[in-house]
């Protein structure tokens, strides 16, 4: 009787529990391919400007250096995961070149589509602010566009991946068995389901200037908790800066001469805010922001919330997807065994220009978004400030600069 009994007030602690939650749809699992292999290249002659979509939906923007395209996202009413794949190899360019996959913020009456139609333009913005840097950050009917992926681009994997290619065969490492023939990247981009869900525009931008360029596929994943009760947690986005050079933009290298501020409002009842930092320095030459270590300094309300040194030192992990990078000798002394155990001699050992360490990525890398809670926020308009102290301008052909780019995500 007891069995029974306990039995018995399960199942109506169950019909209860059931009563009360109810059960949402299911609409299933998607593994959206939104580009397979297409190609990103600098070809003013066949794109100049804007070009209309083609027959696949693929939309090729400022001489083919961004492709875009159109997808449709189901409106989710359980929970879900979403993970975003990008896929790259060189098709003849030989260069580490920045990348940047993205969306289109739908709130923004002008963004890069309608701006590179000649539609729109940027934003007028206070000269003496921003030095005319424009669209870096909002302004009137604008948002910055939302950065799901920066990336850069190995030295020549793919092209330049065969043994007997004249470029790489003699300078594959002893530890490397082969070339890879492309590389791939995979984020958890969760946060931002709210830009793509409906209707979205998503691109890629390859900073090539060759008409050969890169192959690029680029696959989102949802995945939808199977719990028929678990409902979907609703974000909000807020875009604050974007300095990638997307469309008609120069090097930014405000950084070097003023820290850059933004402002934004956070509404009330908004829960869990946390800001999204995507940073890398540039400059190729020796001593430039590439090469060298810089705090970035990160603040609301003129206080500090995030002081860092955006660095990588294992890019040699990377030597794999280098296979035209420049290499130099280096003498050393050397421990290895001998007749006698271990001796020591001079020897010359390969470095790549793919080893040396960099700003925050190195030549075939992703790079992950810093995460910062905004714990205590109160609602209300506030600012957002970057300070990049010791960055360094742009001088000729040293073209010091720094891509950054942050939003906030906040529960509603």
């Amino acid at each position: 009787m007891r069995i029974a009994s306990i039995c018995l007030s399960l199942l109506m602690a169950l019909s209860a529990w059931g009563a009360g939650h109810k059960e949402l749809p299911a609409k299933g699992d998607l593994t959206l391919t939104v580009f397979d292999k297409e190609n990103v290249r600098f070809v003013p002659d066949v794109y100049g400007g804007y070009a209309a979509a083609e027959a696949d939906g693929v939309i090729h923007l400022v001489n083919g250096r961004i492709i875009l395209k159109k997808i449709q996202v189901p409106d989710y009413q359980r929970d879900v995961t979403v993970s975003l794949k990008v896929t790259v190899a060189s098709n003849g360019d030989r260069w580490d070149k920045s990348g940047s996959c993205f969306v289109l913020p739908k709130e923004s009456a002008i963004n890069l589509l309608n701006i590179a139609q000649g539609k729109e333009k940027f934003p007028a913005i206070d000269s003496l602010k921003l030095e005319n840097m424009i669209g870096i950050v909002p302004g009137k009917n604008y948002l910055p566009t939302i950065e799901l992926m920066r990336f850069m681009t190995p030295f020549g994997v793919g092209h330049y991946s065969e043994d007997d290619d004249s470029l790489s065969s003699k300078r594959r490492p002893v530890y490397i068995p082969k070339w890879e023939k492309c590389v791939q990247w995979q984020q958890d981009i969760t946060d931002l389901y709210s830009t793509l869900k409906g209707e979205a525009y998503v691109g890629i931008f390859i900073d090539t200037w060759t008409p050969e360029g890169y192959i690029a596929s680029m696959e989102l994943k949802f995945k939808e908790t199977p719990v028929a009760c678990e409902k979907l947690v609703r974000r909000h986005v807020e875009p604050l800066m974007n300095t990638v050079y997307y469309v008609g933009q120069s090097y930014p290298d405000i950084f070097s001469r003023k820290a850059v501020s933004t402002e934004f409002t956070l509404p009330e009842g908004a829960k869990n805010v946390r800001l999204k930092y995507i940073v890398t320095g540039h400059g190729g030459h020796s001593g430039g922001d590439e090469f060298v270590p810089n705090r970035n300094i990160l603040s609301v309300d003129g206080k500090e919330v995030y002081n860092f040194t955006p660095w990588r030192d294992d890019c040699a992990s990377f030597r794999r997807f280098n296979p035209a990078t420049g290499v130099w000798l280096i003498k050393r002394l050397a421990a290895y065994i001998g007749e006698k155990g271990y001796e020591t001699k001079e020897v010359e050992e390969p470095l790549a220009s793919s080893d040396l360490s960099r700003s925050n990525w190195c030549p075939g890398s992703d790079v992950v978004p810093e995460e910062i809670p905004l714990t205590g926020l109160q609602a209300g308009k506030h600012t957002f400030t970057v300070d990049i102290p010791e960055a360094q301008p742009v001088s000729n052909d040293e073209l010091n600069h720094w891509l950054v780019s942050a939003y906030l995500v906040w529960e509603e």
